[in-house]
């Protein structure tokens, strides 16, 4: 019981110090605003779309940025902001979604191959190797086509893309701890291998994941907005931005403003986790905690 609530200390003083250390760059703090702010609009789109999302009005095609239409509106008179506001929720959804299943995926691979290495650290290796000999982009195209299109698919599609990096990650961090003294004293009182993965491996090795899937959240969007560009994610009427990027593509020498915020919407969101991401590096890093 003691060591128990030992334990829960430990993780609590560090989660602090990871906080404190993170509060400290500005940099992290701004781009986590940002994507708070972003999250905000999405779940609550419609209460602020100044108007439906599908909604036309074919006496204002193409007008540019106005008092009526902060943003302009597109070739079918539909206002750019409302549906870069409901869009939001596409693209973080399968965002933050396809990453988190691209991680867990990873964890339950790259476990199993650092904790018991020998042959089957070898097979599930050479899967891998056999993925990621495969294109990011090619591989993902050839899921989406095959899996067809909407934003479940899209979202599966992402994740088995994703799973190789996090394998590799987690499984050379377990070859880092596995034979440590508390791992072995963890074998030497029979604690069962899936709670030596789950309760003492896995907690130890994943910082640096939680790293990269801050990163990868941002390379998500912009491939899920590739997809829906190239017509194999989410489909119109549906605000997606790189949906809504595709469709302005034939206007984009007229009217530019129909790509130009579709294209900073996801700049900006690209940015801020880009930020967030290199802060959370920062104080993951015990070089750099004082």
């Amino acid at each position: 019981m003691a060591n128990t609530k030992t334990s829960t200390a430990k993780k609590k003083s560090h989660f602090r110090m990871v906080l404190r250390q993170l509060k400290k760059n500005r940099a992290a703090m701004i781009g986590l605003a940002i994507f708070l702010v972003e999250v905000a609009i999405a779940v609550f789109a419609p209460a602020l779309m100044p108007y439906g999302y599908t909604d036309a009005d074919y006496t204002a095609l193409h007008q540019p940025p106005t008092a009526r239409h902060l943003l302009g509106t597109d070739d079918m008179g539909r206002d750019i902001l409302s549906r870069l506001m409901y869009g939001a929720r596409y693209s973080l959804v399968m965002g933050l979604t396809s990453t988190a299943g691209a991680m867990f995926l990873g964890i339950c691979v790259g476990s199993i191959a650092g904790y018991f290495g020998g042959q089957v650290d070898n097979i599930i290796m050479r899967i891998l190797d056999i993925i990621q000999s495969i294109p990011g982009m090619l591989l993902t195209i050839a899921l989406a086509a095959v899996l067809g299109t909407g934003v479940d698919k899209t979202i599966m599609a992402l994740s088995v893309a994703g799973i190789s990096g996090y394998a590799r990650l987690l499984r050379a961090n377990m070859l880092n701890v596995r034979n440590l003294e508390y791992i072995e004293a963890s074998q030497s009182i029979n604690c069962s291998k899936l709670r030596i993965i789950v309760s003492h491996m896995i907690p130890n090795s994943i910082s640096p994941l939680i790293v990269t899937a801050t990163m990868s959240v941002a390379s998500t969007i912009v491939l899920a907005a590739s997809l829906s560009f190239i017509g194999l994610g989410v489909q119109p009427p549906s605000p997606e931005w790189g949906a809504m990027l595709a469709g302005g593509r034939a206007w984009i020498q007229q009217y530019p403003h129909i790509v130009i915020f579709p294209g900073l919407a996801i700049m900006i969101t690209v940015l801020s986790l880009n930020m967030l991401g290199d802060g959370l590096r920062d104080a993951l890093d015990p070089k750099l905690k004082n």
